[in-house]
C-alpha cells in the first residue's frame, strides 16, 4: 500500500495483528497468562515464544498502571498484549485499549446483547462506540497509519462463554458481527451447570461441543484454557485454535520442579497446603 508521508509517497506494509492473521489461516495460537504485577515478568513471557499475553485483570491484583508498564515492555517482542477486563462494560474495555492493549477478553458474555456491546467497545464509530482518546495507545503502536484505522483493523474482541444461559443462546452470540474469538471458560461453565469445577462431566462436555459447533457454523475461532502439550493436541482435534496457556507462577513452578526433583528436594504441594 502507498502511504503519503510529508508529501513523499512511500511504500509501506501496514502492520497486521499476528493473532488475527494466524487464526484466519486456521493456525493455532497460544498466550501466556500474566498474574504477577511486574513488567519484567511480562517481558520475559512475551519473549518466550507465546503469540499473546493474557494480562489477567479479573482474577489478579494487576492495576491499569501496571498493565500499561507491561504493555510498553512488550514493544519489539513476539507476544502482543491482551487484557481480560473484570467486567464486560464499554468503559473497562476503553481503558484497557487506551493503555495499549490490542485485544480485550470479556468475561461472562452470556447474551447476544453483551456480545454486541463487546464488539462496540473495541470499535470506533461508526463501527462501534469506543471513545476517542488514544494518546497512550498510539505511542505503543506508532506506524504509518492513523491509530483509529489501525485499531479498527487489529483490536480483537474475545468473548468468554462461561454460563449455561450463554450456551442456550450460543447461535445468536456466535453470529454477532465483529466477535473474533469464542473462548470457553470451562471452569466457570462447569459451576454454572452445578458441577463445581468438573469440566469433564458429560453435561458440560455437551455444552462445550455446542459452542464449538456454533463457532464452526459462523466461522468464529473457538478457544479454551490448555496447560499441557497433550491437552493442546486433543483440543485441536476437537476444533479449538485459541489457547490460554499456563500462568507465570505455573510456568515458574514447572521450570523449577525437575531441577529440585533431581536433588531430592520438593516444595509444598499447593493441593495439600492448609486452607487457614
Amino acid at each position: 500500500m502507498t502511504i503519503a508521508l510529508g508529501g513523499i509517497l512511500e511504500a509501506q506494509s501496514l502492520w497486521e495483528n499476528p493473532v488475527k492473521k494466524q487464526l484466519k489461516e486456521g493456525k493455532p495460537v497460544i498466550g501466556g497468562t500474566i498474574t504477577i504485577p511486574n513488567a519484567d515478568v511480562a517481558a520475559q513471557v512475551a519473549n518466550m515464544g507465546f503469540d499473546f499475553l493474557w494480562i489477567e485483570m479479573e482474577h489478579s491484583p494487576i492495576t491499569l498502571e501496571t498493565a500499561r508498564n507491561m504493555i510498553l515492555a512488550t514493544r519489539g517482542l513476539k507476544a502482543v498484549p491482551f487484557i481480560r477486563v473484570p467486567v464486560t462494560e464499554l468503559w473497562t474495555a476503553k481503558r484497557a485499549l487506551d493503555a495499549g492493549a490490542i485485544g480485550v477478553v470479556f468475561p461472562f458474555t452470556s447474551t447476544p446483547e453483551l456480545a454486541k456491546q463487546a464488539v462496540n467497545a473495541v470499535k470506533y464509530p461508526p463501527l462501534g462506540r469506543r471513545g476517542a482518546g488514544p494518546g497512550l495507545a498510539s505511542f505503543r503502536w506508532q506506524g504509518p497509519e492513523n491509530y483509529y484505522d489501525f485499531s479498527d483493523r487489529n483490536a480483537m474482541a474475545i468473548i468468554i462463554i462461561e454460563e449455561k444461559r450463554a450456551v442456550e443462546k450460543i447461535d445468536e452470540i456466535a453470529s454477532t458481527p465483529g466477535v473474533d474469538v469464542l473462548f470457553i471458560g470451562t471452569n466457570d461453565l462447569s459451576f454454572s451447570y452445578g458441577k463445581r469445577g468438573n469440566a469433564s462431566d458429560p453435561e458440560v462436555l455437551e455444552a462445550i461441543k455446542k459452542v464449538v459447533a456454533a463457532g464452526k457454523k459462523h466461522g468464529v475461532p473457538v478457544g479454551r484454557p490448555a496447560a499441557s502439550p497433550e491437552q493442546i493436541a486433543q483440543y485441536m482435534k476437537e476444533g479449538f485454535l485459541f489457547f490460554q496457556g499456563p500462568g507465570d507462577l505455573g510456568l515458574m513452578s514447572a521450570g523449577a520442579r525437575p531441577l529440585l526433583n533431581a536433588l531430592g528436594k520438593s516444595g509444598i504441594d499447593p493441593k495439600k497446603q492448609p486452607l487457614y
